[in-house]
Formats: structure tokens, C-alpha cells, sequence
């Protein structure tokens, strides 16, 4: 046992640690993304409920830059509802993408726990022969 198949151990160690940390990072950009669209699902669905309380004699108006622009109320029901499938659409993607990286990164733990065992080992064995 020498110091070459020691390095060899390290770096893949290093490289799977790399590979897990990687996957956290992901992890949270989605799970932040997920936060934004649970906001705007909110958003939406508040909207879409204040827009169902209008009487369709009412005007209602969108507002476009610093301008409000006048606007058919069921078409402004049809683009909010538009949105909510969309955002919900996102959602799920969102959902699916961090259950998969949750599963990744427990077969990643598994992995490092391998290779931290196998280089203690590793450790103990040449220690003893000092």
C-alpha cells in the first residue's frame, strides 16, 4: 500500500464530493424557483378570484408600462386562467426536478460514504505498517 493508490482514493473522493456539491447547488436553484412560482400561483389565483367577483358590465383595466389600458373582462379572465395552467405546468416540472435530484444526491451520499470508508481503511493500513 503506497501513497499513489492513496492519492488516487483522494481525488476520487474530491471528485465525488464535487459531483455532490454540484448537486445541492442545483437543488436550491430549484427549489428558489419553485418559491417564485408558488408566489405567482398565489398571485394568479387571487387575481382570478377577484375577476370572477366583477360583474361583466364592469371595466377592468390592465396596466401596460406607467399605462392603464382598458380591457375585455372575459379576456382578462382567459389570460389570467392561461397563466395559472402555466404556472401550475411549471410547478410540477419543478416538483419532478427536485424529487430526482433528491434521490441523486442520496445515491451520491451512499458513494462518499463508500470511498471516506475505503480511505480510513486505507489510513489505518498504513499507519499500522509505520
Amino acid at each position: 500500500m503506497g501513497t499513489k493508490m492513496e492519492s488516487d482514493l483522494q481525488k476520487k473522493l474530491t471528485n465525488e464530493l464535487e459531483k455532490f456539491q454540484g448537486l445541492q447547488k442545483d437543488h436550491q436553484k430549484y427549489i428558489k424557483a419553485r418559491q417564485v412560482l408558488d408566489g405567482q400561483l398565489s398571485e394568479n389565483t387571487l387575481v382570478k378570484e377577484e375577476l370572477d367577483r366583477v360583474e361583466s358590465s364592469s371595466n377592468v383595466y390592465k396596466m401596460i408600462g406607467p399605462v392603464l389600458v382598458k380591457q375585455d373582462i372575459a379576456e382578462a379572465k382567459e389570460v389570467v386562467q392561461k397563466r395559472i395552467d402555466y404556472i401550475s405546468g411549471e410547478v410540477k416540472r419543478h416538483e419532478t426536478m427536485i424529487k430526482d435530484l433528491d434521490q441523486k444526491q442520496e445515491s451520491q451520499k451512499e458513494v462518499l460514504q463508500k470511498l471516506q470508508t475505503q480511505f480510513q481503511q486505507m489510513q489505518q493500513k498504513v499507519a499500522a505498517k509505520s
